[in-house]
């Protein structure tokens, strides 16, 4: 690519700055960053480039990704604009925000193909929401004008795809010393669906493509997802601060790698993964979990429990899957029974996640939350392992 290309990044957090912005960088790309953090968004456009602090256990690199500059998201003409000139889109703002880039998006788009440039264009969705590219499609469409809607369809990719490198949120000293930079760890794979791309496909460093797509998913999901959650559920109940901590404590570290056994043997049974390359999996993601350098907090690992504890979502959803095959999901009920323990103080979702219990009951949640009747296995596995969070000595936290 003599003359660099644009790529735009909707969200430049955790996974935007993280990991994108190198991976679009090192593919060629000038990336142009859309976030509403006006500290971080002129650190960037001041410097054109910014420090990504990657760290495994020891050993830290210090990379400088760039060309960049960034966009305030309130700034709508200059994002359409944006929009209209990139081929190549993604976004990582979470899944709560990602149907408010509907709006920008299309107004993009609109002015594309007004000015006559027929290129498609590929949105790689990095939200690790299930259903995110139909989500934010069927938003775009409601927000482009009516004589626009028939276009997006071969036209624009929504293209789906899996989000495995950590990369906590920077603290307030990290911020005050340096808004732009970013410390993750130094994973780069990047799956992605094969089969939603539309026109060519870029060719991106570190980018998979893999299909089927839901077995990724939902390795994923069943796997990383289930695992850190549970990781920060326990840790909480022990009074730790860093999931790293909590990695170190034998008893959580015990059911954390049953869970994972759990879940592993349901995927296999499920998407016919290979018995040695799951097994291979788990244990260097139980590797990645205790990395100290990352000091990866237990409040974001269990944030957002009602999300989290939902039907078809990372813990509940795995228990599910172990059960379509007859695996007990002993140790799966453990993470449930702790994020239904989890009460932070400054977690709102924690809050009224509490507020429910106190309204409805144990019961109640695990119906309306969870999906998960009074009567079944499942509700009995988890009200024991609840009723231990509060009673056994070694679930209280520390003084």
């Amino acid at each position: 690519m003599n003359e660099r290309e644009t790529a735009v990044i909707f969200g430049a957090g955790s996974v935007g700055r993280g990991f994108l912005g190198q991976l679009f960088t090192e593919s060629g790309y000038a990336v142009t960053f859309v976030d509403a953090d006006q500290t971080v968004v002129e650190a960037l456009t001041c410097r054109g480039r910014y420090r990504l602090r990657l760290v495994d256990g020891e050993q830290a690199e210090e990379l400088v990704i760039g060309p960049v500059r960034a966009i305030n998201a309130r700034e709508a003409t200059a994002v359409a604009q944006a929009v209209a000139a990139a081929p190549l889109l993604a976004t990582a703002v979470g899944a709560r925000a990602l149907t408010t880039l509907a709006v920008a998006i299309a107004a993009g788009l609109v002015l594309r193909w007004q000015a006559g440039q027929t290129e498609p264009q590929n949105i790689i969705l990095c939200e690790n929401l299930r259903g995110a590219p139909q989500l934010l499609g069927d938003a775009i469409r409601d927000a482009l004008p009516g004589a626009w809607r028939s276009y997006l369809d071969g036209h624009v990719g929504f293209v789906p795809a899996v989000i495995a490198r950590m990369s906590p949120v920077p603290t307030a000293e990290q911020r005050a010393a340096d808004p732009a930079l970013i410390v993750a760890e130094p994973y780069k794979v990047l799956p992605v669906d094969r089969l939603s791309f539309v026109g060519p496909i870029p060719a991106i460093v570190g980018m998979e493509l893999v299909t089927p797509f839901d077995a990724y998913v939902d390795r994923k999901l069943y796997i990383h997802n289930a695992g850190h959650a549970m990781l920060g559920y326990l840790g909480y109940r022990c009074g730790y601060t860093y999931g790293y901590e909590a990695m170190a404590d034998e008893r959580v570290l015990s059911l954390v790698e049953g869970a994972l056994d759990e879940a592993g043997h349901a995927l296999m049974a499920q998407h016919r993964f290979d018995p040695l390359a799951m097994q291979s999996h788990i244990q260097d993601l139980l590797r990645r979990f205790a990395n100290r350098a990352l000091a990866d907090p237990i409040s974001r690992l269990a944030r957002d429990p009602l999300r989290k504890l939902a039907p078809g979502d990372r813990l509940v959803g795995a228990a599910r899957l172990a059960e379509r095959y007859a695996i007990a999901p002993t140790e799966l009920a453990w993470g449930i029974a702790g994020g239904l323990a989890y009460d932070f103080p400054e977690d709102a979702h924690a809050q009224e996640l509490q507020a429910r219990l106190r309204q409805a009951g144990l019961n109640g949640v695990l119906q309306d939350v969870c999906g998960i009747s009074a009567g079944e296995p499942l509700a009995d596995l988890v009200r024991t392992r609840y009723e231990e969070l509060f009673s056994a000595p070694q679930w209280r936290p520390r003084s």
